[in-house]
């Protein structure tokens, strides 16, 4: 019935209490045209959600110029009334927001950060410079940006009203699903109404409380821990060190854990780990906030309470992230604790992945067949970052008196012992899952490419990314070093029948012998790709690795049809 829509209730065990909290954008509510015809109008894909997940698969289908619809049951990003929730961006998912056209914003508001020092008591244990480290040092993002989630999602929203393609549809509830042989239909509330909709393809990015799992009979292996923390999101005036500042045992939180991380707008995000029995109300009172603040800070710090909230975690991962016409991902496929900033970041991934492949088999340029590697690979993903984060909640909170001993063992020896160090476990930091399970990908592929830089041919820098966009959602096959005529004529070949891009990549003084080609004087390009000397990589739009091999023969040809669903199609 029009006008009895329910405002949306708090979400993902957040719970507001103290502080001015922060200004979020609210967006127009449309009636569907639904509505007026009377008729469930037909798309081939509906995204349910628009958080950080939904939304990053949104802008991506809009940048490949695939149609597609957007839910969300809100008017506005982040969640009303509380925290700033992830703050802790990856190379990988700035590198992906680049690709979208966001990431400029992103670093004009966020804070880039290399350095992390882990404390125990008053001792330094435990530092990195993520810079210094290989893995992180030639791409063109940094390692990681601190910045609250809202501005990301709003940053996706000013993008996908950008780009156009994709209808974002605010205060649409989806209330009720089922699948038939020809599609699946949704039922959606509105403020002023309720209507039908059918799609192909249903994405639900509906969080952790999803409705889609018991609507899909999705298994879901669950753990709750009792492990307590509390929130405070503030501002100094006399102000900390931009850097990643943890405490396994802090002396000014009755030696229990701290993170402290500084994000935007000069907002310090300050987590503390509470006793097991705490009461959530007590604990988040402003008095003690301000109490518990000025232990670690001093009297003197010049404290603004921005937002408090107390929280607790869980861990749960589905069966399966593919349902019949019905993919899960971000939180509704799986759900880690906050160690290591292994959640939001994963969810953006899984959007990624599955992008591509949506708009590949939409734009008849892969088999339906390919959609099946998404399970196989963000399962795997996801099951790798649910065991890690497991266990650095084990380690912040043992669960068992041998897992106390090993903890105080680990920290007295980093103290001392540069070896040591690799046992203090504050949160593995997310890193792009490698895939060894996919369909898509034969055993030499499944690794990320870095977001590099190279020159064009006019001597112009350029980046991967530039690469990708040029493929425009087709395969893109880099052939590194010199190659015979005939290599190059079969490359042609195959570039005329299927949906790919080559290029050669040359060092800075060979001679070319394609039509494209870009030079990687420095050889970044190449060992971002995971090969050396004369070699091809065969990369995928979302820049991982699909193949890579040494002659331009049937490994190739194989390795194209492979990375399009066409194995998994002859498989069915």
């Amino acid at each position: 019935m029009a006008g009895s829509y329910a405002e949306t209730a708090y979400s993902n065990g957040y719970e507001f209490t103290h502080g001015s909290g922060y200004e979020l954008p609210e967006y127009p509510f449309e009636p569907p045209p639904e509505l007026a015809s009377g008729e469930a109008s037909h798309h081939p894909i509906v995204i349910v959600g628009g958080g950080i997940t939904g939304l990053t698969l949104a802008c991506a289908l809009a940048q490949y110029g695939v149609p597609a619809v957007l839910l969300d049951e809100d008017n506005t990003v982040g969640v009303k009334g509380a925290s700033s929730r992830g703050i802790c961006y990856t190379q990988k998912s700035l590198e992906i927001f680049e690709r979208l056209g966001i990431y400029q914003r992103i670093a004009a508001k966020g804070i880039q950060w290399s350095v992390g020092r882990t404390f125990a008591g008053e001792d330094e244990v435990y530092s990195f410079d993520l810079r210094q480290q290989s893995g992180y040092n030639l791409s063109s993002q940094p390692p990681f940006i601190n910045i609250q989630q809202f501005y990301i999602e709003g940053y996706l929203v000013e993008r996908i009203y950008e780009l156009g393609q994709v209808q974002l549809r605010w205060r649409n509830r989806v209330t009720g699903f089922r699948e038939d042989g020809e599609g699946a239909t949704l039922s959606v509330s509105t403020p002023a109404g309720d209507y039908q909709l059918r799609a192909d393809y249903v994405i639900d990015a509906t969080g952790s409380h999803s409705p889609f799992r018991q609507w899909v009979g999705a298994a879901v292996t669950a753990k709750k821990g009792d492990d307590r923390w509390c929130i405070a999101d503030v501002r100094f005036t006399k102000k900390p060190p931009v850097e990643r500042h943890t405490w396994i045992e802090a002396p000014f939180n009755e030696n229990r854990a701290v993170w402290q991380h500084l994000m935007g707008d000069n907002v310090w995000r300050i987590d503390y780990q509470m006793a097991p029995d705490s009461d959530p109300a007590e604990v988040s009172r402003e008095d003690v906030v301000r109490e518990r603040l000025g232990r670690q800070f001093g009297a003197d710090a010049g404290v603004e309470i921005v937002w408090v909230g107390p929280y607790a975690y869980r861990s749960e991962c589905v069966d399966r992230m593919r349902h019949g016409r019905v993919f899960l991902m971000g939180d509704s496929a799986k759900v880690v604790s906050p160690f290591g900033a292994r959640g939001g970041n994963t969810g953006i991934a899984d959007a990624d992945n599955l992008a591509w492949k949506l708009a590949a088999v939409q734009r008849g340029l892969a088999a339906p067949a390919l959609l099946e590697s998404y399970h196989e690979e963000r399962h795997e993903a996801a099951q790798q970052n649910v065991l890690v984060t497991n266990r650095t909640a084990r380690f912040l909170r043992p669960a068992t008196p041998v897992e106390k001993r090993f903890r105080d063992a680990a920290l007295s020896l980093a103290r001392q012992h540069m070896f040591a160090r690799q046992f203090v476990n504050t949160g593995r930091m997310a890193v792009a899952n490698p895939y060894t399970r996919s369909s898509a990908c034969d055993g030499t592929g499944g690794l990320s490419v870095q977001n590099v830089a190279f020159e064009w041919a006019d001597g112009s820098s350029g980046r991967v990314n530039d690469l990708l966009r040029w493929a425009e959602g087709r395969l893109l096959v880099l052939l590194f070093g010199d190659a015979a005529p005939a290599a190059l004529e079969r490359l042609r070949s195959l570039a005329e029948t299927a949906p790919l891009r080559c290029v050669q990549v040359l060092g800075p003084d060979d001679t070319p012998g394609a039509m494209e080609y870009v030079r990687d004087p420095k050889g970044h390009l190449q060992g971002a790709c995971h090969v050396f000397g004369h070699a091809w990589a065969l990369v995928r739009p979302d820049s991982y690795v699909a193949a890579t091999g040494e002659s331009v023969d049937a490994h190739l040809v194989h390795a194209v049809g492979q990375a399009l669903g066409a194995a998994l199609e002859e498989a069915a």
